[in-house]
């Protein structure tokens, strides 16, 4: 994460022209003079937008009165995340209310000079791009950096409480631990740990090493090397699952169901069945001890939450041909003895 505090008034905030608008008619930057534009770019299958977005939809709700103006701009970082209906579904979920524009091609995200997801620009009451706000963390900075601009607009306004943070590694100071970062799978980014390797467009009777490196998927069974993912073929000798070592609190994977848009994923944390204790949002108890994930769309699933964080090995054994793996990223969470200490 990095923020730049309030910047002088260099650059102009260009134009919103995108593929799609949801919650809302478009919105037009240069009809917004003299009121503040929180410009979140975002996407509802990355692991970091959705853990940053409760500080959003309170910052809409505590600030929009006074004349904040919120624009989500979705832009994909997978080709399914360019559906209109998958982003609607997304933000009915995730109780999103401001408007969103769909950034499909990522035209807008790279006029703005983007990089990383989420990344957040304030724009001034002249139109100003005043303070930038990358990845998670750094929102009581952000914040504040709203509120001189709001002040700046409207000196009267008599201004609210800073957002308490929502989480110990939120809050300023706190040490925490290296978490897993994103492991992406499919043959343009992926990381893949077998001797096999990758194939484009191919599908690959892997075979289960064994052996187990940080950082990369290990596969057994047939798989389809697709541009952004794996996808599952079935049962061509044996049934196939997925092996991935991480570090985290927590765990999070991309996934999607097969062509019947359905399936599951019968999930293993160090080679026994999740439990109430460790279970994340996700997962579903079935067939007696197994744990498993439901697939009812491609989107991010919350797999695992453990109760401290540490280094695990995760097995994936889809049961439906077309299920897809996208990608895992680990969560952190704060060094107890290091946060009592600051």
């Amino acid at each position: 994460m990095t923020i730049q505090e309030i910047l002088p008034r260099r650059m102009q905030a260009r134009e919103l022209f995108g593929d799609y608008w949801l919650n809302g008619t478009p919105v037009f930057l240069s009809d917004l003079r003299g009121r503040i534009v929180l410009l979140d770019f975002w996407d509802y299958a990355d692991t970091a937008s959705q853990r940053s977005l409760p500080y959003l939809l309170d910052w809409y709700a505590k600030y929009s009165p006074m004349g904040l103006v919120v624009v989500g701009i979705h832009t994909p970082k997978f080709q399914f995340g360019s559906k209109v209906e998958h982003v609607q579904d997304a933000i009915g979920r995730l109780g999103i209310t401001y408007p969103v524009m769909m950034d499909n091609a990522q035209l807008v995200w790279s006029m703005y000079g983007n990089r990383y997801w989420p990344t957040k620009h304030l724009v001034d009451k002249d139109g100003f791009i005043r303070c930038q706000n990358v990845g998670e963390g750094g929102y009581g900075s952000f914040e504040r950096a709203l509120q001189s601009l709001l002040y700046e607009a409207s000196p009267l306004e008599d201004l609210p409480d800073l957002t308490t943070p929502i989480r110990e590694t939120d809050r300023p100071g706190a040490v925490c631990y290296r978490a897993t970062p994103e492991i992406l799978a499919g043959y343009l980014r992926g990381s893949v740990g077998n001797v096999e390797g990758l194939a484009p467009e191919s599908v690959i009777d892997y075979n289960d090493p064994g052996i187990y490196i940080d950082g990369r998927l290990y596969f057994d069974g047939a798989w389809l090397n697709e541009r952004e993912c794996m996808s599952y073929q079935g049962p061509v000798s044996h049934p196939g699952h997925v092996m991935v070592r991480y570090s985290g609190i927590e765990a999070n994977l991309v996934l999607a169901p097969g062509e019947s848009g359905a399936g599951n994923v019968i999930v293993e944390q160090d080679g026994v069945a999740l439990t109430r204790a460790n279970a994340g949002r996700d997962v579903r108890a079935a067939r007696g001890s197994q744990s498993v994930v439901v697939l009812d769309r491609p989107r991010l699933y919350n797999v695992v939450r453990n109760k401290a964080f540490g280094d695990h090995l995760l097995r994936l054994q889809p049961t439906e041909p077309g299920s897809a793996v996208y990608s895992l990223t680990g969560v952190t969470a704060v060094i107890p003895e290091l946060f009592g200490s600051n």
